[in-house]
């Protein structure tokens, strides 16, 4: 059986007055989300440094290095399991590499680009490399309770909170941000694809939430938990109109409306319970 932690306590690390990274009049180069780019590359993308290093001429503080940690989510949008995030810290070190065919080599990048081969190579390598790196879960009975949005931000702060050191700054892949006071954050669209850090993250989260799926699956055979990782698929419905939900599907979500045979079974959120869930897509 699956188990998720719930343990959490807020983080009591207090901002400053004007606080650039939360005060929008008082904003400093590099603290505020480069544009996208307007040209979408045929191949993966390889993340670098761009971010990081913005940040660290911004918020130069004494000669002390910026500590920053990429933070990545994943399960976020599936009927059953956990939402995952992790943290990691590097120290802006070039990243491992994969060898590739004859001469080419993989680099890392968001674990969407990856082949499923190449990113649990580079989950074999990353925790050696990098400085820190930690995990934190949310599971269905919790994102039920309080709705995704609060979810997903105390899966975030116990990976931030389980690292050695407080990072200073936070990179959140997406334009949200869910985590807010009192923790520092940049927000970065396609940040996984362009920051070491989130894309490290992005990869290790998938892994790990990637494998936990594959023992439910052994565990709940009949809903393609191994191949769709709780997400929706043509067999993971057919299982949930034959055997129902299972203890680890979110019973509050909408898939439930289409099964006629379960929806008596649907959780009705307090909604002063949480902030709501995010959209699906």
């Amino acid at each position: 059986m699956v188990g998720y932690d719930r343990a959490w306590r807020p983080p009591a690390r207090p901002l400053p007055e004007g606080d650039p990274l939360t005060d929008p009049t008082g904003s400093l180069p590099g603290l505020t989300s480069a544009a996208a780019p307007v040209a979408r590359p045929r191949t993966p993308r390889v993340a670098g440094y761009e971010i990081e290093h913005e940040l660290r001429a911004a918020l130069a503080d004494g000669g002390r290095p910026l500590r920053i940690a990429g933070v990545d989510e994943v399960g976020r949008g599936a009927w059953a399991g956990p939402v995952v995030v992790c943290a990691a810290v590097t120290d802006l070190s070039p990243p491992p590499v994969l060898r590739g065919r004859g001469e080419r080599t993989i680099g890392l990048t968001d674990s969407k680009l990856l082949t499923e081969a190449h990113r649990e190579s580079f989950a074999e390598l990353l925790p050696g490399w990098l400085d820190a790196h930690a995990l934190g879960a949310s599971g269905p009975e919790e994102i039920d309770e309080v709705g995704m949005t609060e979810a997903l931000r105390r899966a975030a702060v116990r990976a931030l909170e389980a690292l050695p050191v407080p990072p200073d700054i936070v990179i959140l892949d997406g334009k949200h941000d869910f985590l807010r006071r009192p923790w520092r954050v940049r927000c970065e669209i396609k940040a996984d694809q362009r920051s070491v850090t989130v894309a490290a993250a992005s990869v290790l989260a998938k892994v790990h939430r990637d494998g936990l799926m594959t023992v439910l699956d052994e565990e709940f055979p009949g809903y393609g938990f191994a191949e769709s990782a709780g997400y929706p698929s043509p067999v993971h419905q057919k299982g949930l109109e034959e055997y129902g939900p299972t203890p680890h599907h979110r019973m509050s979500w909408s898939y439930l409306d289409d099964l006629p045979r379960w929806r008596h079974l649907k959780k009705h959120r307090d909604p002063l319970a949480g902030e709501g869930q995010l959209s699906l897509l």
